[in-house]
């Protein structure tokens, strides 16, 4: 059986703009179904990458490729597979929200029954169906970001590439455009994502990749990447007595570090990711006859890999 092409590929892209390297040899892969997430600091080279995807800019060397289109070579081809949200987008105020879609509808070339389907689609699906006839001019910011969306799924590509899409939404609508990205990829899409909201960009995305001065620093999954930089996990036992006799406990067990007691209360590093042997452990605490009330792990966060691999530095 022959494997499936990655659905989004950048093969050693160089962009410069000027004496600024805005994207400097970066490469990666993001196959059918997942949601990728692109982080970094502005100016980092997340929007030239994802103008280069879209067709809307050229590379100086290297190439990008949608559903194993050339965006260089095939911009066209590549156009009708592709899905672009960009973190600002026209509108045109005197239009409504059907009207505005069955806009880009005809600008892709549906029409008759097809027309009609694609946009009763996507508006049942942005949640907009039941403002259709609302004036753009009268829209949330949320709903705003909805129409974008729907703008760009209207003719149902296989890719998507969304640019800072939950930028100045409130909580609610964040938590629905989640939701709404996730169900794109159930439906076998390939999403790349870029956010400054990086505890959203921890719960959809199946890979990340971290970029900074237009080098691409890390990418994995978010699993793979904290197990890389950090190859231990935190863990917190409270007792209802004996925290120095599990202490001492403790300090004869292999892959066991940086014991720390306050009361009944004892944290430590524990050298191993592997669930099976953190279970064993915690079975082994007990069956050592310690009164455990509380075992818990602390696992890093999104923002504290991110914190750890960027400098901060700008170009």
């Amino acid at each position: 059986m022959v494997a499936s092409q990655p659905m989004i590929q950048l093969r050693r892209v160089f962009r410069s703009f000027g004496s600024t390297q805005a994207v400097h040899d970066v490469s990666f892969e993001v196959e059918a179904g997942q949601v990728f997430g692109y982080i970094g600091p502005n100016g980092a080279g997340k929007t030239t990458s994802m103008r280069i995807l879209a067709t809307l800019d050229l590379p100086d060397y290297g190439d990008a490729l949608i559903d194993g289109f050339s965006c260089v070579n095939d911009p066209d081809r590549v156009r009708r597979r592709l899905g672009f949200m960009p973190d600002n987008f026209g509108t045109y105020a005197n239009m409504n929200c059907i009207e505005y879609l069955d806009f880009f509808a005809r600008s892709y070339g549906i029409l008759g029954r097809d027309r009609t389907r694609a946009l009763r689609r996507t508006l049942a699906y942005t949640g907009l169906d039941k403002i259709a006839e609302k004036s753009i001019r009268g829209l949330s910011k949320g709903m705003r970001q909805r129409l974008c969306l729907g703008r760009a799924m209207i003719h149902d590509p296989a890719v998507l590439i969304l640019d800072e899409p939950a930028n100045g939404l409130d909580p609610r609508a964040r938590i629905e455009l989640r939701q709404m990205i996730c169900g794109l990829a159930a439906e076998g899409k390939a999403l790349l994502v870029s956010s400054h909201i990086l505890s959203e960009l921890g719960e959809m995305c199946d890979s990340i990749g971290i970029i900074e001065r237009g080098k691409l620093i890390v990418s994995g999954t978010v699993a793979e990447i904290k197990t890389k930089l950090r190859p231990h996990i935190d863990v917190l036992v409270q007792l209802t007595d004996g925290g120095e006799q599990l202490s001492h406990w403790l300090a004869g067990k292999p892959k066991v570090a940086n014991i720390q007691v306050s009361e009944r209360v004892v944290r430590f590093q524990f050298a191993c990711t592997d669930p099976q042997l953190q279970a064993e452990l915690l079975r082994a605490i007990i069956s050592a006859n310690f009164s455990v009330l509380e075992y818990s792990t602390e696992s890093r966060s999104l923002e504290d890999v991110f914190l750890q691999i960027t400098t901060g530095a700008v170009q």
